[in-house]
């Protein structure tokens, strides 16, 4: 074969392979249920998110992944960087397991003043290690703490030669650190989870660390099993006052039924976390969990992010190249009303970029349907002229239904009917149930493929839940307890966020 043959060989092979390589990178980001303006991995297993932190322009989410199948397995850091906190760049996996364990939950910070001594600015990663050799042979020191540093804003990591920097104290549970710089010390300050308490400490240089103090509260909800991930912070209210949110996540028996996030709110001395009134459930819906908030944030905004599953079913949702996606980024606001001090939740400002008009009415008499529009991304909102019971509803051709009441002072979500509910008996075992303290002024539904999040009343309740369609909703329908009107019904289509190149 002469030289021309063998190039035109070589240019046909090229060609080939770039239209296969063209043409898998297209399909990628719209298999089926895969969300189109939340993040969820490229492929394989993915929960909790880790070391959420902004710098240098860049919001940066970790998050426990597994990149050896859609199951849960051992446990590294993937890593996603977005300006917007939307659209979203996927960089290499940041940290792997090695031989103290596999890499479980974390957070970041960045060490402006060099107090570890890695280098001023130096990002630095404090997560667990779990050894799963000691915690198949029934010891109870599975769990570790340890920290690594990356100099080039998370490209790469070196992980601390001296780790662990916390051994286990007895727990069978010991995981989650959260750290924050502690004004009132002059330190860095953690938490994290320790059974079924959360454990305070402090240090000057994170690798050594000080015992401060457990948050337990007296007269808790029993039997809520292992506490995970928790998060301390300030948050100024809106009549100005400072208070602090402890924010404690459930892997089950959450009230709707396996996972769950509550805050509590109070002061904080530095050392002692005290609660001043009951927890709150963050989210009534059965799909928001292992909620935390970014580190660094200009304006002293205060985002959280939440694994969008359940452990329930995580493993079993039917999906097939990728599994699991997060929430959308939501900011959180402190108010008070007769009943005590409770967070708001809105969307991000840069949310809106995303939303495209395709109805709106000013007043609307009811019943309310409109067919034949595709609901896959799509937003609907409204007001309500006077307090009334509600039903919206989504369906398809199919006859498939997923259904939000407001009644008897409840938020009813109700997904038995609403799709594949086949691949778990206990996805569709029964409605989602959450109990209201006000009557509902405002309702605001984001659907993205096989998720439905709920926030009613300007965001003080929230309700997240996941769908299986087996085709999209296409007709939507509003009733209301006497045919009493709406107000400002708008629906906006929601642009996806994901180049081919991703």
């Amino acid at each position: 074969m002469n030289f021309h043959a063998i190039q035109n060989k070589v240019t046909l092979l090229v060609i080939v392979f770039s239209i296969t390589c063209f043409s898998q990178i297209k399909k990628s980001y719209t298999e089926p249920y895969r969300p189109q303006f939340h993040f969820s991995p490229p492929a394989k297993w993915m929960n909790d998110p880790n070391g959420l932190v902004y710098y240098n322009g860049n919001y940066h989410l970790f998050y426990q992944y597994y990149p050896d199948g859609i199951v849960w397995g051992p446990m590294h850091w993937g890593h996603a960087v977005s300006t917007d906190l939307l659209h979203w760049n996927n960089l290499p996996i940041a940290l792997y397991p090695d031989k103290l364990g596999w890499i479980f939950s974390g957070s970041i910070i960045i060490d402006k003043n060099n107090t570890a001594g890695f280098g001023e600015n130096a990002m630095i990663a404090l997560f667990t290690y779990h050894n799963d050799e000691i915690s198949k042979s029934g010891k109870k020191n599975t769990e570790s703490q340890g920290i690594a540093y990356s100099l080039d804003e998370g490209k790469t990591w070196t992980k601390y030669k001296e780790n662990p920097v916390l051994n286990n104290s007895g727990e069978q549970d010991f995981r989650d650190p959260k750290v924050f710089w502690n004004e009132l010390l002059k330190k860095w300050t953690m938490v994290m989870a320790a059974g079924d308490k959360i454990k305070i400490w402090s240090s000057a240089n994170l690798k050594q660390w000080q015992f401060e103090s457990d948050f337990k509260p007296t007269n808790d909800i029993k039997d809520l099993g292992v506490w995970e991930c928790p998060d301390l912070f300030p948050i100024k209210a809106s009549s100005g006052e400072t208070k602090w949110v402890m924010i404690v996540n459930h892997g089950d028996k959450a009230p709707n039924g396996g996972s769950g996030t509550r805050y509590f709110i109070g002061d904080f001395d530095g050392k002692t976390f005290t609660n001043t009134q009951n927890s709150i459930w963050m989210d009534g819906g059965t799909d928001f969990y292992a909620a935390t908030s970014y580190a660094n944030v200009s304006d002293n905004k205060r985002i959280i992010l939440g694994w969008m599953s359940n452990w329930q079913y995580a493993t079993k949702v039917p999906t097939e190249v990728w599994r699991n996606a997060m929430t959308l980024p939501r900011e959180l606001l402190l108010d008070k009303d007769k009943n005590g001090y409770f967070l708001y939740q809105k969307m991000i400002t840069s949310y809106d970029s995303l939303l495209k008009p395709l109805f709106q009415q000013e007043k609307v008499v009811l019943p309310f349907e409109k067919t034949n529009i595709d609901l896959s991304q799509t937003e609907v909102s409204f007001g309500v002229e006077k307090p009334t019971d509600i039903i919206v509803s989504f369906s398809n051709s199919k006859g498939e239904v997923f259904s939000i009441t407001i009644f008897n002072n409840q938020l009813i979500t109700d997904r038995r009917s609403s799709g594949n509910v086949a691949f778990s008996d206990i996805f569709a075992l029964k409605a989602q149930v959450m109990p209201l303290k006000d009557k509902i002024t405002s309702l605001h539904l984001i659907i993205d493929k096989s998720s439905v999040e709920i926030l009613l009343n300007n965001g003080k309740y929230s309700m997240t839940n996941l769908m299986f369609p087996t085709e999209d909703y296409t007709n939507l329908n509003i009733i209301t307890k006497d045919n009493t009107p709406i107000t400002n019904l708008k629906l906006n289509t929601i642009a996806r966020v994901w180049d081919i190149q991703n």
